[in-house]
């Protein structure tokens, strides 16, 4: 399939937002009736659910989510300088998302989560983000990691409304999932879908971002969502909408969400230290471990992370891992992917001590390797 990957910001360049970032106060007759329209007032009998019809609960339960949702949805633009992107011609770049404001223990004010593609290296004086209210207020700082793609604009008021960071490993498939954003600049639009799969890493967004795991949707979701937030309808956020699988640009179905977990991690340690550490092993995977492959090394099931080379001086080189080996198991965690295993040791801290479960000579080894430090994602003091 000739599909492509295309992350969901509406930039200047042949976009009908052209030229709103620069004035913040303009907005054109349709942008300005986008803002959240009002829900219909809650009617003061209602039905016992045992006597409506299934179609009617699922539709109460969609009203209830808005309604808690909608106040923490934002639109950012920012105004990004031109040196951040090579296809600028030498002119800063105009660029529109959504976000959604979270409030993080220990911190004043509310932090509105995006996409770091959506702000980039704009200063916060260039981030304007619109309220579901009409009102635009202005991030005190900014802090980003470009390697997950997430960027957090603190906004130091208290009294900003916030929804919850849910919990996205008890997101299941099929599960009901409203998308919310400001596709093509239209500010507070809302659609519905399942979850169509999670756990999705066969997702590349660039060299610069690193995110090996999604959660797929098919939850409309279109350029200018970008950052906006994926929700279960219990109102909280199991992920921030990022990417979509598309021909066209737009739309078609299946749509990619950073999942709530993994944003917890690395918010945590952006606000918490100003830094995001990743562990790492100092190997090369394959990108596909298939059926023909595994049988030939005497493999029963396509699982595992084929290493394809090992670094020299490295923490794999070190612990004795080899060019050919299939890595089954970090620990007691069996490996569906080389993905899972990227994300494992992702997570862990450098100088942590684990156990590899290993596949070499058509039997099972183990072997101890002593976890490296990646690299730190500084926060920009913005």
């Amino acid at each position: 399939m000739n599909s492509k990957l295309a992350v969901l910001a509406v930039c200047s360049g042949g976009s009908f937002l052209c030229g709103l970032v620069a004035d913040p106060l303009f907005r054109s007759p349709a942008i300005v009736t986008a803002h959240a329209p009002p829900l219909p007032p809650v009617p003061a009998q209602i039905t016992a659910e045992s006597d409506k019809q299934p179609g009617q609960i699922l539709t109460d339960r969609f009203q209830a989510t808005i309604r808690k949702v909608s106040a923490a949805v934002v639109a950012v633009d920012a105004v990004k300088p031109a040196q951040s992107d090579p296809t600028s011609k030498g002119k800063p770049v105009e660029e529109s998302g959504s976000g959604v404001m979270i409030k993080f223990p220990g911190l004043s004010g509310v932090v509105a989560i995006t996409n770091n593609h959506v702000v980039g290296a704009a200063e916060p004086a260039k981030v304007y983000v619109t309220l579901s209210d009409g009102r635009i207020v202005q991030p005190s700082r900014i802090w980003a990691d470009a390697e997950s793609d997430i960027s957090l604009l603190h906004l130091d008021d208290d009294t900003l409304p916030s929804i919850e960071l849910g919990d996205s490993e008890r997101v299941y498939r099929g599960q009901w999932v409203l998308a919310f954003g400001s596709p093509f600049g239209l500010n507070q639009t809302v659609t519905h879908g399942i979850i169509s799969a999670t756990e999705r890493g066969q997702i590349n967004l660039g060299s610069t971002i690193r995110i090996k795991e999604f959660l797929q949707t098919d939850a409309a979701i279109n350029p200018g969502s970008s950052g906006g937030p994926l929700v279960d309808l219990d109102g909280r956020v199991v992920g921030i909408n990022t990417a979509i699988a598309s021909k066209s640009g737009d739309n078609s179905g299946v749509s990619f969400s950073i999942p709530a977990n993994l944003v917890k991690r690395i918010a945590g340690q952006l606000i918490d230290k100003g830094s995001v550490t990743r562990g790492y092993l100092g190997v090369q995977l394959a990108s596909v471990l298939d059926p023909a492959e595994a049988l030939r090394l005497g493999l029963s099931r396509v699982s595992g992370a084929l290493v394809e080379i090992v670094h020299p001086g490295t923490p794999a080189s070190a612990s004795g891992l080899k060019q050919g080996d299939v890595i089954l198991k970090l620990e007691d965690i069996a490996l569906r992917d080389e993905n899972h295993l990227i994300n494992l040791v992702s997570a862990l801290p450098p100088g942590q001590r684990v156990q590899l479960s290993i596949w070499r000579d058509r039997k099972s080894q183990s072997l101890t390797v002593t976890v490296g430090e990646y690299g730190q994602q500084k926060a920009r003091p913005r």
